[in-house]
């Protein structure tokens, strides 16, 4: 990764972990199933918080969350929970692991419903990544739109915790939904 790459305002500040964060994954379409629903329960995690926080606790979040496996986060029991709790390298926070709990189910039960997360949760862009107009700048990111309103209220009507619609919003930016590269960044796509 050289160092002369010019990234978006918030991964410029020479930390490596947010520079191969911003340079490989954010904004990258992702399709994966498990993927999404780490990077969904991940987002919800981070409400509060930093994402650089996140981020460094991240593999502890996966060995707690049995690499988020919904089939076996769906049973996870009060012990499951009380461990959670005392584990250091997450953010324990009782409502939102509980939170993880619950948002497997209703994974679960997306997945279900429509073959997959991945077609249940693209539904929100038509199946592609949206791109604001030429000129994109720090200024005119927003924390929220239509489509992460849509996207919150069907998942909060689905049994989804932590899925407000700036946490929706931020979720597409991480998983590719929404491209917010700015104008000067390397990864920006001239639209």
């Amino acid at each position: 990764m050289p160092r002369t790459r010019k990234r978006c305002w918030w991964a410029s500040g020479g930390d490596p972990l947010y520079a191969t964060y911003h340079d490989k994954e954010w904004g990258v379409p992702l399709h994966d199933d498990r993927k999404l629903f780490e990077m969904l329960l991940l987002e919800g995690f981070q409400a509060g918080l930093s994402w650089i926080t996140i981020l460094r606790k991240r593999e502890n979040f996966r060995k707690a969350f049995r690499d988020f496996d919904p089939d076996v986060m769906v049973s996870f029991k009060k012990r499951d929970v009380e461990r959670l709790m005392q584990d250091a390298g997450i953010v324990r926070n009782r409502l939102k692991i509980e939170g993880s709990v619950l948002n497997a189910r209703s994974f679960l039960a997306a997945q279900e419903e429509f073959g997959s997360f991945n077609r249940f949760i693209w539904q929100f862009t038509g199946g592609k990544t949206l791109r604001k107009p030429a000129g994109l700048t720090r200024e005119q990111i927003v924390a929220k739109t239509r489509e992460s309103d849509q996207m919150s209220k069907e998942l909060a009507r689905r049994g989804f915790k932590f899925v407000g619609s700036t946490i929706c919003y931020a979720f597409m930016q991480a998983v590719g939904m929404v491209d917010d590269h700015v104008e000067g960044c390397w990864k920006y796509k001239k639209r």
